[in-house]
């Protein structure tokens, strides 16, 4: 795994750089949060997005004392009533979604008790026109009688 990767804070090209909190508790906890990362994400774009999700969620817990065996559902959900306010919907969703993965990682690799994102809610969001064009009812009409019912053109078997 490139150091690009995990790159949250902009350090420099190459140098790999983890959150703090992470890096407090433990090398067990550093280990089953690279694996997040290597083993557990394949794309290199949803890899590389949710990295700055969970970064910036992580350092946001450790601006305000927070360790991995303090955040609470309270927390995670004051984190995301504030990130609702600064981005988009469909960012926030994104940003809860990392960081419901990492923490469902870290209970499976026991490196938690229990994930405190689960029941936090994310805003709502859905999208009511879809880009897919419909056909008009006179398109429609055209197209269906276009259709050669007479001769389908199934192959037959000898």
């Amino acid at each position: 795994m490139s150091g690009e990767v995990l790159n949250i804070k902009n350090a420099a090209p190459g140098v790999l750089v983890l959150p703090e909190i992470i890096v407090r508790d433990g090398a067990k906890t550093t280990e089953r949060f690279l694996e997040f990362f290597t083993a557990n994400i394949r794309n290199k774009n949803t890899r590389l997005s949710y990295a700055r999700a969970v970064g910036r969620f992580l350092d946001w817990c450790n601006e305000r004392g927070a360790t991995l065996e303090t955040i609470k559902p309270m927390l995670v959900a004051a984190y995301i009533e504030q990130l609702t306010r600064e981005r988009a919907p469909q960012t926030v969703k994104q940003h809860l979604a990392a960081i419901r993965m990492l923490f469902d990682w870290m209970v499976t690799g026991q490196a938690m008790p229990f994930n405190p994102a689960s029941s936090v809610r994310g805003p709502r969001y859905s999208i009511k026109k879809g880009k897919t064009p419909v056909l008009s009812v006179e398109q429609m009409r055209g197209l269906l009688d276009s259709i050669d019912t007479a001769n389908p053109g199934w192959p037959r078997r000898s």
